[in-house]
């Protein structure tokens, strides 16, 4: 049982009726919540949990239009993601109960601050390494607009300027990380047919691709339904369209593919996760079509290149700068 459903449980009386959880573990906790249900955006988490509790948890970007009397936050890393969660669910709840929980190390203390906007927020309880707050909502916000809320911004490409897309939460939001934009300059002699950008996050590599190689097919994945969202903003903002699939990992992409880009991720919240990328070099020749290619990004420090041989076949460093390289292999 992940620590802070443990906490939600030392308090179970004040959980008894109709409860919305955002952002929930995949664990037991809709189990001991009989009138409970989910809201989540992350793909692998979701699918856990809906094959266990088949019609109790909501998947996308907003909350379902199902009633509740009070609701619980799950802390995410991001400050952004985390103020449009409380202000959507709030919306909701003038005159009721609304709960943040989290770690102490992701910083609960200073999330739940945000909680202040809507009343006086008190903290319930400590334990497990977490906390539990709460607050009555007395001053109910307007329901955000989400896309209200995209940062854009505008890169100087080769080929003309690129508008880019990013909502709270998605990864390195409102800007163009490091490792993004070492692989934006080493598109070049990408072989023809159908790549795959995955981890699109914000969509940035997947518009390039698809910009630069319009006669290619372009799939951009990603686990996580804000990126989803993301991505599909910054393709119609070029007037560009691509193939966009909200699923957990390399399993659900598409087989006999020419080329496969990504600038995996490895972080998940305050945890650091290596299991989505090392999968992808695992199982990237089962997607890849004969001389198909592997290209990705990521810190000099990650281990990668040997999985990539070990997997895929011989593999060079194309560049390398800032701390972060691209690796290179063709499946034979």
């Amino acid at each position: 049982m992940d620590p802070r459903s443990e906490v939600l449980l030392r308090q179970a009386d004040l959980f008894s009726g109709p409860l919305l959880l955002a952002g929930l573990p995949a664990d037991d906790l809709l189990g001991h919540l009989s009138e409970a249900h989910g809201w989540s955006w992350h793909a692998g988490e979701h699918a856990l949990l809906d094959a266990r509790f088949s019609g109790r948890c909501h998947f996308g970007t907003q909350p379902d239009e199902r009633d509740f009397q009070a609701a619980v936050v799950f802390l995410p890393k991001s400050r952004e993601l985390t103020e449009y969660l409380l202000n959507a669910l709030a919306a909701r709840l003038g005159g009721r109960a609304l709960f943040l929980v989290g770690e102490k190390r992701a910083g609960i203390e200073r999330a739940a601050k945000q909680l202040a906007a809507f009343g006086q927020a008190r903290k319930l309880d400590s334990a497990r390494h977490c906390q539990l707050w709460q607050v009555r909502v007395e001053n109910a916000p307007d329901t955000p607009d989400l896309h209200s809320l995209a940062q854009h911004y505008e890169l100087a490409l080769a080929d003309g300027p690129m508008h880019v897309l990013s909502l709270p939460g998605v990864f390195s939001h409102g800007r163009l990380d490091v490792g993004s934009a070492l692989l934006l300059e080493h598109l070049d002699n990408l072989p023809s047919g159908h790549i795959l950008d995955f981890g699109c996050g914000a969509g940035v590599l997947g518009a390039a691709l698809k910009r630069r190689y319009p006669d290619s097919q372009i799939t951009m994945l990603d686990v996580d339904a804000f990126a989803v969202a993301s991505s599909r903003l910054t393709l119609a903002a070029n007037n560009l369209h691509a193939e966009v699939i909200c699923a957990d990992g390399i399993d659900a992409a598409p087989t006999g593919l020419s080329a496969i880009l990504s600038n995996p991720p490895f972080h998940l919240g305050v945890h650091t996760h290596y299991q989505a990328s090392e999968h992808l070099l695992r199982q990237a020749s089962q997607h890849l079509a004969s001389k198909g290619e592997l290209r990705l990004v990521a810190n000099s420090f990650l281990k990668y290149q040997p999985l990539i041989e070990q997997h895929l076949g011989p593999c060079q460093t194309l560049a390398g700068a800032k701390g972060f390289r691209i690796y290179h292999a063709c499946k034979k």
